[in-house]
């Protein structure tokens, strides 16, 4: 039973990404039976904000970039969140962004809200000058929206450390002293913490050996095609390779798709990366369609780059054992539908579980940074793993229980837990 439409969720409902979560959530409620009453609370963002970015270019021209930023709630604590730069970021994908983000803490226990915001731009045609400007000018008018104990930035797609420092550096020179816990995922020199840029791709590497060995499959007879060759999906294919012990025998980017069911050189391809940007022109492996490669056979696919890339179209057609959500909102409703009814062909660590990572060790950040007390890298792994494990279990008991899948037991008990919170506090008269 789909719940009325609101004025608010008209704002959104433009966006297919968000109409994407919106049905995701109306599924999750009818199966939680949540009254009628709660389910507009829980669904819509409490606040979005639009902003307009002028920037002077390093050729003299002045650009007006637009940026974004919505919180989905605060009921638990501050709203935590990533912050992209995509030339495709819309609010109505930032808004579905916050509401996995949502269900994600909620999921792992963390005393957070989602977030998720950004600028509309391709960040590799700016200069380092331009970046830094657009950064800036991006932080300086969110400062009446974010704070330490409201709502705290990370990196995402198209932002990495160095931007962290300059969010950092523009909300502390407002306050007059420094506010290293206003973002995470900073340079360790300014309060961030080893090992952060790895956690989400150490999370998910984690993740596939419980699932596997949840089957009693041995990983390093194992073979895996990471999609997505950035940030996540380079520490992942490492990791299955040189931890696991897997042969990646696929590798993609925005450019090319590359297949060698002997495997390829996923050390070569991190190098080739570092130094060109792209795999285009890495010389190794087959070239194969986009349309194919989540298709070709492997034991693990992690899909790691960006949203609704496995649909009706080709969910049937995935000759997987694991499918590992590394990305965000990789699968549609149409495709988890299909997937549901191959739940004894292909086991599914969702996105909510799968990438958690990331936000796991961006709470160890703010949690140091507010105390002004470090652990060492190894403290904050073990640490990670074992909310993760206890994560991977909860999941796998309810799917067991309740005979439902991966995504529902999961995003369930996420729900479950912001509903609690938001009934304990009820409505502010």
């Amino acid at each position: 039973m789909a719940f009325a439409q609101s004025s608010m969720e008209s704002f959104y409902s433009s966006d297919p990404v968000f109409r994407m979560a919106v049905k995701q959530f109306e599924v999750l409620a009818d199966h939680l039976e949540i009254p009628q009453q709660y389910r507009q609370r829980i669904i819509q963002p409490k606040r979005s904000v639009t902003v307009s970015l002028p920037i002077e270019l390093d050729d003299g021209r002045v650009e007006v970039y637009h940026g974004y930023r919505v919180q989905h709630h605060l009921s638990i604590g501050p709203t935590k969140g990533g912050t992209r730069f995509s030339p495709r970021l819309t609010l109505g994908e930032s808004a579905a962004l916050s509401v996995w983000m949502s269900w994600k803490c909620a999921l792992v226990g963390l005393p957070y809200g989602g977030a998720k915001g950004g600028v509309a731009v391709d960040p590799n045609k700016l200069s380092r000058r331009e970046m830094e400007k657009l950064s800036r000018r991006y932080m300086q008018e969110m400062i009446p929206f974010v704070g330490p104990r409201t709502d705290i930035m990370g990196p995402d797609m198209g932002t990495n450390a160095q931007v962290m420092a300059w969010f950092m550096d523009t909300y502390s020179m407002h306050a007059g002293h420094a506010v290293p816990e206003i973002v995470t995922g900073k340079p360790v020199a300014i309060g961030g913490v080893a090992g952060r840029r790895e956690s989400t791709g150490r999370g998910v590497v984690f993740l596939v050996e419980r699932a596997l060995d949840h089957l009693n499959i041995e990983p390093a007879k194992c073979t895996a095609i990471v999609q997505g060759f950035g940030n996540v999906g380079s520490v992942t294919a490492c990791g299955l390779a040189y931890r696991s012990g897997m042969k990646i025998t696929g590798l993609s980017d925005h450019t090319v798709c590359l297949y060698d069911p002997k495997g390829l050189d996923v050390s070569a391809a991190d190098r080739h990366v570092q130094e060109h940007k792209t795999l285009k022109e890495f010389p190794q492996g087959e070239r194969v369609k986009p349309e194919d490669f989540l298709t070709l056979p492997c034991d693990v696919l992690v899909p790691a780059a960006v949203e609704r890339v496995i649909h009706a179209s080709n969910a049937a057609l995935l000759r997987c054992r694991v499918l590992a959500e590394a990305a965000n909102g990789p699968t549609t409703p149409e495709a988890d539908e299909l997937l549901d009814q191959r739940r004894e062909e292909i086991f599914v660590i969702p996105d909510v579980l799968c990438n958690a990572g990331g936000v796991i060790t961006s709470y160890f950040e703010w949690v140091q940074d507010m105390q002004s007390l470090f652990w060492t890298d190894i403290e904050m792994t073990d640490r990670l793993y074992r909310i993760l494990d206890t994560a991977f279990n909860a999941v796998s008991k309810r799917s067991k229980e309740r005979n439902v899948s991966n995504r529902t037991a999961a995003m369930a008990i996420g729900i479950e837990r912001v509903l609690e919170a938001k009934r304990d506090r009820g409505l502010f008269p």
